[in-house]
């Protein structure tokens, strides 16, 4: 009895040692993603804002980061060392490795005190939200506040921009177009499930419809009846033939002179014809999506 109950301690204690050491990966590993996801966001190396504004901006935009499933940042710089302000923004958000999925998907907002300039940065799917059209309306609610020197309330801008065309959505015939490439794609949201119950929905119209002309035309009373009255029918029937001939009286014929197209200021063009309302100019920058631009104050 004393060696069961000597093997049943050591047995109990393993199991101890073993659960305790095997939820520590589990812990640091959540520990980890907790400080990921609290890392700063607001990079103000210019010193544009106080320390009570880079706190709001910082709790903001973890907020926005946890509803949009996508990264936001806000950088000011006076030294660029010779880039442009895209340059310098494009380099900021794939050096410091920003982004969220495959896709890198997030927005950057740079304030360039050295290039004198504003700049919108949407990446990955944060092109089909932010479209050419409307980085350029927050950049013109942010132009009186940032030529006015108010460099915090231009960020506020661009925060509820982001805020407000996330929650509008994706705008319907939303479309990136590549400048380098040329290639267009086409925004389309259709999950499989809602493809399959289309499906569904559709065969199963289409299923009563036909069951219900079937039904009518079968005409089974019908037949019943002309079987019973056919014999009688044809006895009655007689067929008699005469030749009959068509003669062709007058002709007239006309002709018609069709224009020749020269091509003329009819055609639409740009993005095959597409409206440009939903258009995202992007290209790809070390395999990612970015579009967006700048503004000069």
């Amino acid at each position: 009895m004393r060696i069961i109950k000597l093997f049943s301690g050591i047995l109990i204690f393993l199991i101890s040692v073993l659960l305790l050491f095997g939820n520590m990966p589990v812990a640091y590993a959540m520990q980890n993603q907790e400080h990921s996801g609290n890392e700063a966001r607001v990079y103000d190396d210019a010193g544009l804002f106080t320390a009570d504004e880079k706190a709001e901006f910082e709790t903001t935009i973890q907020s926005m980061k946890k509803e949009m499933n996508m990264d936001v940042v806000i950088v000011t710089s006076d030294n660029t060392s010779g880039k442009t302000a895209k340059e310098y923004a494009e380099n900021f958000y794939i050096e410091r490795k920003f982004g969220v999925g495959s896709d890198y998907r997030g927005a950057l907002f740079l304030i360039d005190m050295d290039n004198r300039e504003m700049y919108i940065l949407p990446v990955g799917k944060m092109n089909r939200f932010l479209t050419d059209n409307r980085w350029n309306a927050i950049l013109d609610d942010a132009y009186n506040e940032i030529s006015q020197g108010d460099y915090a309330a231009c960020a506020r801008t661009y925060l509820s921009g982001v805020t407000k065309y996330y929650e509008a959505g994706i705008p319907g015939g939303q479309y990136n177009y590549n400048s380098d490439t040329g290639e267009i794609s086409v925004y389309r949201n259709i999950e499989w499930y809602e493809a399959a119950l289309a499906i569904l929905v559709a065969a199963a119209a289409a299923a009563a419809v036909c069951g219900g002309v079937k039904s009518q035309y079968s005409m089974t009373k019908e037949r019943g009846r002309a079987a019973n009255s056919l014999l009688a029918y044809r006895a009655d029937c007689e067929f008699r033939y005469s030749r009959q001939n068509d003669n062709l009286v007058n002709s007239v014929v006309t002709h018609v002179i069709i224009p020749r197209d020269t091509g003329g200021s009819n055609h639409s063009s740009g993005g095959g014809g597409m409206s440009s309302g939903g258009q995202s100019t992007v290209h790809t920058n070390s395999g990612r999506t970015m579009g967006g631009g700048g503004r000069k104050f």
